[in-house]
């Protein structure tokens, strides 16, 4: 009898823990959910505040990028590329390359903070650069899935 309990027990953790390890790397529903909420207030900002002014020419925007030294055109680059990431970051295949590239351009805004802005704002940046590496870090599943889509293999 002794036997008949042991196998069972012997055999239970390795099946759980072989069919466990695919879903193992895919965060809890509770990480699903924060992260996806926090997708959407990063989308809305992106989107509304960071994009808005730019796209619209608000002479704040306008202002700063002026001082920069490369005018208008890079500051509707920016805004159009502010709504493209706003708009990939919840689009759940492509929220981790978004995330990704959205660092990259947070790398980007922090360096034109500390070179021309003599560090002002540069805080600012830096935070959203670690709200993205979060989404980029929790969404890395996806974000192999849509390599591997972009390769065919899928």
């Amino acid at each position: 009898m002794s036997e008949a309990t042991t196998i069972p027990t012997q055999t239970a953790p390795a099946s759980v823990s072989a069919a466990a390890s695919p879903a193992h790397t895919r965060p809890s529903r509770r990480t699903d959910l924060t992260v996806r909420a926090l997708q959407i207030v990063l989308a809305l900002f992106l989107a509304v505040a960071s994009a808005g002014p730019k796209l619209v020419g608000h002479s704040s925007a306008a202002d700063s990028f002026d001082t920069i030294g490369f005018g208008d055109w890079f500051m509707y680059l920016t805004g159009v590329i502010e709504v493209a990431g706003a708009v990939a970051l919840l689009i759940p295949v492509l929220s981790g390359v978004s995330a990704i590239a959205l660092i990259g351009l947070m790398i980007g805004a922090f360096i034109t903070q500390l070179t021309v802005f003599d560090g002002e704002n540069a805080l600012t940046p830096v935070i959203f650069l670690a709200l993205f590496a979060v989404v980029a870090w929790v969404r890395r599943e996806r974000t192999a899935e849509f390599v591997a889509l972009v390769r065919g293999r899928i």
